[in-house]
């Protein structure tokens, strides 16, 4: 790895010089990175492992088709330029379609607030593992099962282009997850927590009432009884906001998955309306402080904020410089990939509702029955249809939060059910906690956010 951008300047400028006339576009992408893996399951360690890696990958681009290869050696790098040229060549044979973007230079460090984790030792971070596992058993003798996971990456990726790009940007990322099962005969509740930051180590180790409470959700929901399966007027708050714009919204907000699919770029159209004039979503690695946070994507496009609903209605779309070509819209920054290994693909950033001018509590008003679901214990989606499960949740009657219930999970079509949002609440919160999955790239850092939700005609499984 070269040690300073001069370095990588004189090498990748050299290299791009020379081979990329025998294609329509290049980049070379190199990237250090080290971080730390501890997951503990009760007393026993499964991983405890500190990692560092170094490489990168070529992508060359000709008549539309593109050639990706990767390597760990860097002394193979005019070989594995030849390889990505040959196979872009090989399937190249429509027209390259790039969205414009201006070529810049830059060094870019996303700033900590506080301790790096790698000034930490090792040890340390097992003795926090290990404090916050004891932490979870304390809290009750039918506590069965207890998982703790900590993970820490830092990464400087530099990226040059045949268009003059030459970006260094480097970061550091952190998450922790916790999980606690209760037994009580046949009766299994688990409760979880999740949470990350991009700003200190010190925001991960102060975290005891939080770990405490995903065991105590376990314990109390033994007693629960099943919510009544049916279809409810339910408020959900912010962290499941969050979890639902990401999830339902967010994914088919990602242009690939139009441009690819005929059928869902119909439904996708800019101008339709899809929920109430109050509500406005966002995406974007601008705002500063989220995991999903950054100053270039992996393509060299800046990072911008993207509105893409503006008073209920479809405004826009996530691009990659690809999907923009071809779509004819403008790049949006959100060419992401998750190390080295992988090509840049569209993914989500920091994705969020703002928030509305409902108090919170008059969101329950008028309710004669329903739900109140706060947090999530897992969820999937399939194209436009979601199901998630809640962390813990009430139900509502006459206006009022009443008894707690256990098993409550919430589907929909996204489609109708942004149409069926009745309020937003005048609340906020940003869950630093997502990890997100496609195409095979796992556990990429986003944050997503917004604010209480009142939503008409939910579908709600449990007991019927």
């Amino acid at each position: 790895m070269p040690t300073t951008l001069a370095d990588a300047q004189n090498l990748l400028s050299d290299l791009i010089a020379r081979y990329s006339e025998r294609v329509d576009y290049l980049m070379i992408r190199l990237e250090e990175a080290e971080g730390t893996d501890i997951l503990l399951r009760g007393d026993k360690v499964e991983t405890l492992s500190v990692g560092i890696s170094i490489g990168g990958h070529i992508r060359a681009c000709y008549k539309g088709g593109w050639g990706l290869s990767c390597f760990n050696q860097l002394a193979t790098i005019k070989d594995r330029i030849e390889e990505a040229i040959a196979a872009a060549r090989m399937v190249g044979d429509e027209e390259t379609l790039l969205a414009p973007i201006d070529p810049v230079q830059a060094v870019c460090i996303l700033p900590l607030k506080g301790t790096d984790p790698r000034q930490i030792p090792l040890s340390q971070k097992k003795q926090l593992c290990d404090r916050y596992t004891e932490l979870l058993k304390s809290v009750d003798p039918r506590i069965t099962t207890t998982s703790v996971r900590y993970g820490d990456s830092a990464q400087k990726v530099i990226i040059a282009t045949s268009e003059g790009t030459l970006i260094e940007q480097s970061w550091v990322d952190m998450e922790m997850r916790f999980a606690a099962t209760a037994r009580n005969g046949e009766t299994v509740q688990t409760g979880r927590e999740t949470t990350g930051s991009r700003k200190a180590y010190e925001d991960l180790t102060d975290l005891d009432e939080q770990v405490k409470s995903s065991a105590q959700r376990a314990i109390a929901a033994l007693s629960l009884p099943s919510v009544k399966g049916n279809t409810y007027t339910v408020v959900i708050d912010p962290i499941l906001t969050g979890l639902f714009v990401h999830e339902a919204f967010g994914h088919l907000s990602e242009a690939d998955m139009a441009y690819e699919n005929p059928d869902l770029l119909e439904v996708m159209t800019i101008g339709r309306r899809f929920g109430p004039e109050e509500l406005q979503i966002f995406d974007g690695a601008a705002p500063e402080g989220h995991r999903g946070s950054y100053f270039y994507d992996d393509e060299g496009t800046p990072a911008t904020t993207t509105q893409l609903i503006k008073d209920g209605v479809l405004v826009g779309r996530l691009h990659s410089r690809e999907t923009a070509g071809k779509l004819e819209e403008a790049p949006t920054g959100n060419a992401r990939c998750l190390n080295y290994h992988f090509t840049p693909i569209v993914r989500m950033t920091n994705t969020w509702i703002e928030r509305g001018k409902t108090p919170v509590k008059d969101l329950f008003s008028d309710i004669k029955e329903g739900v109140y679901a706060r947090n999530w214990l897992g969820g999937m989606t399939n194209g436009e249809m979601f199901t998630f499960s809640a962390g813990e949740a009430w139900m509502i009657r006459n206006g009022k939060i009443a008894e707690p219930v256990r098993d409550v999970t919430l589907s929909g079509n996204v489609f109708q059910t942004l149409a069926d949002i009745e309020a937003i609440g005048d609340d906020f919160y940003w869950d630093e906690s997502g990890g997100c999955g496609k195409g095979g790239q796992n556990g990429l850092s986003v944050g997503c956010g917004g604010p209480s939700l009142r939503i008409r005609d939910v579908v709600v499984g449990g007991e019927t």
